[in-house]
């Protein structure tokens, strides 16, 4: 489980591809792998992935590195595939008990891609619109909780097919986000209690109309 309150930006070392798999190795600074165990979870762009390999940084060296093997389902989902040496990832690993949570639970369990559609920079902020598939549209509301390339972050303005996010300079600092153009693919990963939430009510709601011979209008 994560929280979407991104620890630090990643480098993408090495990454090696195959049909329907690839091997990616990031370079990280060692602090950020105390305590790392082969077969731990962290979360690069928000997707949950199995560390396989890893090792500190020799003297003199900057990074230690952590390598993870991705299958064809995760490059299909997620834009990891799409990442080449030198690319920058967010990364956070898992939450252990005790750990304060200034996000939202995550899985690191990506549904979609939703891709940047305007850019609006001010000195002191972005303001970031983007375009999501319509099956995904539901569980979408102002105020509620996002996660956009594994950053836990509140959702703005939505309309129909579109949403908004607005992104203080911690975060811009921090993660990935300030990097995005207009075009880009980001992961997304909806907030599971909100799913729950509206599937329940609208099963509900069929159920109540369907006892009264009646049916939810087609949207």
């Amino acid at each position: 489980m994560f929280t979407g309150i991104v620890q630090t930006r990643a480098r993408v070392d090495e990454i090696q591809h195959r049909p329907g798999f690839c091997t990616l190795t990031l370079a990280v600074a060692n602090r950020f792998l105390p305590q790392l165990q082969q077969g731990a979870s962290i979360a690069i762009n928000g997707t949950c992935l199995t560390v396989t390999g890893f090792g500190l940084a020799e003297s003199g060296a900057d990074d230690g590195w952590v390598r993870f093997d991705l299958i064809d389902e995760t490059l299909k989902l997620t834009n990891l595939g799409a990442l080449t040496p030198g690319a920058e990832v967010n990364f956070e690993r898992s939450l252990t008990v005790g750990s304060e949570i200034g996000g939202h639970i995550l899985s690191g369990h990506i549904q979609t891609q939703a891709q940047v559609l305007t850019i609006q920079q001010t000195a002191d902020n972005w303001a970031i619109e983007f375009e999501l598939a319509a099956l995904w549209q539901p569980y979408l509301f102002s105020k509620g909780f996002i996660a956009i390339d594994g950053i836990s972050l509140t959702v703005g303005a939505v309309t129909a097919g579109r949403f908004w996010l607005h992104i203080i300079p911690e975060t811009l600092q921090i993660t990935t986000l300030g990097q995005r153009q207009v075009g880009d693919w980001v992961n997304i990963e909806i907030d599971q209690q909100t799913i729950t939430i509206v599937q329940t009510v609208s099963r509900t709601v069929e159920q109540l109309l369907a006892g009264r011979g009646l049916a939810l209008p087609a949207v």
